[in-house]
């Protein structure tokens, strides 16, 4: 019997590809480059499965194919808004993620750009590669201290929890929460957190706010003008959620004017395209996705892949189907 025909659209760890290449007839992306929609539709043609990632842009129309081969998408990573999961439910299709194994790593990258903003080591680091140092002064670079402060969480599901807990049990920090279930006071208690009724009222209380929550439309701009207005003028945003969860041009327009003092953005609205305004800011850190990027968790996401594909084409249910 044939083995099933996949294609792997990003390169991945060569450990999981040797891997994908020894139990499946795998094509891989030697380019590295992402696919156009045009070259996904054509897959969904002519592979069993298609392994996705955040960079590849799956809409309706990538699933408009005559006589549809893919079976199921393996997608690499947790979120899933880069995919008109409707559009492929609709035409049979199984779609799968990778959660669990980011949680870490996720969480000390957001941790990492509440630090950098707050003590300003983007502008710091910059300033000495330059040679513009002149050495030490009493008010040189003067930063925010975090030790203390108030810091709230927009979305308390793994990633968020994680972060908590750096946060409250590292730096001292009084958690507050929004998420759009309720969480058991006992439960947020493990991480030193207090759930508050709505994103307004985290807002106002907050000295640092991260952000946790799923991408696409539910989300998609849940940091606006109106939201930015509603923190506190001294606070910072950290946003290594999903791009569009962050309207850009109210936040640029943000930092301008003073409404907020900073942000720490891991991720963007139309990557990998940042708005050059943002790039011309000292008083934003910019990084580029880097949320799962250790050696470890990139190469757990793709066993997961391999493991949920291996379930399907063995006639068991994915561990973790999304739709």
């Amino acid at each position: 019997m044939s083995k099933p025909r996949i294609l792997v659209t990003r390169q991945w760890p060569s450990a999981v590809e040797r891997i994908l290449s020894e139990r499946f007839d795998a094509t891989f992306n030697l380019d590295d480059a992402a696919m156009s929609v045009e070259a996904l539709n054509k897959a969904i043609g002519d592979y069993d499965a298609v392994l996705p990632t955040v960079s590849d842009k799956l809409p309706a129309s990538v699933f408009d194919v005559a006589m549809p081969r893919a079976r199921i998408l393996g997608n690499f990573g947790v979120g899933y808004n880069h995919i008109d999961i409707n559009a492929a439910k609709d035409r049979g299709i199984v779609v799968t993620n990778t959660p669990g194994v980011l949680t870490d790593c996720t969480a000390d990258i957001a941790m990492l750009l509440l630090l950098t903003v707050a003590r300003r080591g983007g502008e710091g680091e910059r300033q000495v590669r330059a040679g513009e140092w002149g050495g030490w002064c009493p008010t040189h670079m003067i930063g925010t201290k975090v030790t203390g402060k108030t810091v709230g969480i927009i979305g308390f599901g793994r990633i968020g929890k994680a972060f908590a807990q750096r946060c409250h049990f590292g730096f001292g920090m009084e958690v507050v929460f929004y998420n759009r279930s309720p969480v058991e006071q006992a439960e947020a208690a493990r991480y030193g957190a207090r759930q508050l009724p709505t994103v307004e009222d985290v807002l106002a209380l907050s000295d640092f706010v991260s952000l946790h929550c799923p991408g696409g439309a539910e989300n998609r701009h849940l940091m606006n003008a109106a939201r930015l207005a509603a923190m506190k003028p001294g606070a910072f945003l950290i946003n290594t959620a999903r791009g569009d969860v962050v309207d850009e041009a109210a936040l640029t327009n943000a930092l301008k004017n003073g409404v907020i003092r900073g942000a720490g953005l891991d991720v963007y609205e139309a990557e990998p395209h940042v708005p050059d305004a943002l790039k011309a800011m000292n008083n934003v850190v910019l990084l580029p996705h880097l949320g799962s990027a250790t050696e470890e968790t990139r190469t757990a996401m793709g066993m997961k892949v391999v493991d949920n594909i291996t379930a399907f084409f063995e006639g068991r249910s994915p561990p973790d189907r999304v739709a």
